[in-house]
């Protein structure tokens, strides 16, 4: 099981999206307008240690969608290269580091245990009230893959395609090895794979 999420009601300085913004135009796979982007939703992962945010949103510039996974972390994290999205102030939790989250050991570890458990995303607790809801994306892990051992990698997906073509370089959504998503927006519902380990 995921668990749940702590989501607090505080203010942040950058917004998580001016951060984006500022860390995607600096990115390979993407070659469009940053100060275009908006938010479609995000999803959550917990720490078993308590320690490490996990954050992934799904950002789009209205014709694509992009993946971006993020940790938020109360102190540096070492031998993380050029992983470092940029720092904030959260005016509960103090200093923030976020990083890449495909460079965090923390995240890898969690998808690769969300993937091989064929488990979800976390619950979001909202600290103030107590109130719990339900994750805004469904996450599905899709167990084990033939390659799934100590060696392998986690690829993360950096531009969604929602494409399910067998005879495309591109893993089946649900397929072993996967974790995929479901989500809505405007223009109704999505499916998509968003990591591989292989």
């Amino acid at each position: 099981m995921s668990g749940t999420a702590e989501i607090y009601d505080a203010v942040l300085d950058p917004g998580k999206l001016d951060l984006l913004r500022a860390w995607v135009r600096h990115q390979e796979w993407f070659d469009g307008d940053p100060d275009g982007l908006e938010q479609v939703t995000a999803y959550r992962f917990v720490d078993p240690a308590g320690e490490v945010g996990m954050e992934s949103f799904l950002l789009t510039d209205g014709a694509r969608t992009f993946h971006v996974p993020v940790t938020y972390r109360g102190s540096e994290l070492d031998d993380s290269g050029d992983a470092l999205v940029g720092e904030m102030e959260h005016s509960v939790l103090g200093r923030r580091w976020v990083y890449d989250a495909s460079a965090d050991p923390v995240y890898v570890a969690e998808v690769r245990r969300v993937i091989s458990h064929r488990d979800a995303a976390a619950d979001h607790l909202q600290v103030e009230d107590g109130t719990i809801t339900p994750s805004p994306v469904n996450i599905r892990g899709g167990g084990d893959g033939i390659t799934q051992g100590s060696d392998a990698v986690l690829h993360v997906i950096r531009v969604v395609s929602e494409e399910n073509d067998a005879e495309a370089d591109r893993p089946l959504i649900g397929s072993p090895g996967t974790l995929s998503a479901t989500w809505q927006d405007a223009d109704g519902s999505h499916t998509a794979v968003l990591a591989v380990v292989s």
